[in-house]
């Protein structure tokens, strides 16, 4: 068993759930995730690796969940998009653990800002163009698994029904977090002590993966708005102490 403190164990076990219930019923939760990891693990830069195994987890059990929803012509488009994005995360990977800290919370905010954006001014509309959101989501979800809200808007724009939404989602995220292991392996973010602690997590994962269609019609999605928004908005600044 990795030698962590009972407050990182605890935080790990928290996120492990979060990302279950953010794959098989509340998109947009994930992004809560990442900044919390990074606390729990202390390094921006390794925290994506202790991530990745916890979300492919989550991933296998929400494609398996929703395999008969997805919407796969939508994310052709994407996909060499993506592929430029995620090339230029794997580069950005080399920068150091000051670099890497602010960098991650920037990107969150970011998308943050564009999805309270979103909200505020609905009349403005989103727009469905395929290589802003490919770019982004690649390079996101390489340097902190954070495209999350980008894969949102850019679904948002292409008006699904809730099923294919995400059933569609989870099918990306299932291909682009494999497409990574090669990637973090090269870089050095997986580690024994790393895949220890992913491993004994999985049942924090398949909880929250359970819990996440009767979370969906339990909370009002306003009020989980508002709280998800407001956790990830303070999380999210921890990261530039």
């Amino acid at each position: 068993m990795p030698p962590l403190a009972a407050w990182q164990w605890l935080l790990g076990a928290f996120c492990a759930f979060l990302v279950g219930v953010a794959k098989t019923g509340m998109p947009g939760l994930g992004i809560l995730v990442i900044p919390l990891m990074v606390l729990a693990v202390g390094d921006a830069r390794l925290s994506a690796g202790w991530l990745l195994p916890i979300l492919c987890t989550a991933d296998l059990f929400a494609v398996i969940y929703w395999r008969r929803h997805a919407a796969a012509g939508r994310l052709f488009s994407l996909a060499p998009w993506v592929a430029a994005g995620v090339a230029a995360g794997a580069m950005a990977l080399n920068f150091n653990e000051r670099t890497l800290r602010p960098l991650v919370g920037a990107i969150i905010l970011a998308m943050l800002a564009a999805h309270l954006r979103r909200r505020l001014r609905p009349e403005a509309g989103v727009s469905g163009h395929a290589a802003p959101y490919g770019i982004a989501a690649g390079f996101a979800t390489t340097v902190a698994n954070a495209a999350g809200p980008v894969m949102i808007l850019y679904l948002l724009s292409k008006r699904l029904p809730k099923e294919e939404f995400v059933a569609t989602g989870a099918w990306f995220f299932f291909f682009v977090n494999l497409s990574k292991i090669p990637i973090y392996t090269w870089h050095g973010l997986f580690s024994g002590r790393s895949l220890a602690f992913d491993a004994l997590l999985v049942p924090a994962v398949l909880a929250g993966a359970l819990t996440g269609r009767s979370l969906l019609h339990a909370i009002p999605a306003r009020v989980f708005e508002t709280l998800v928004i407001g956790l990830t908005a303070v999380s999210t600044l921890l990261l530039f102490r």
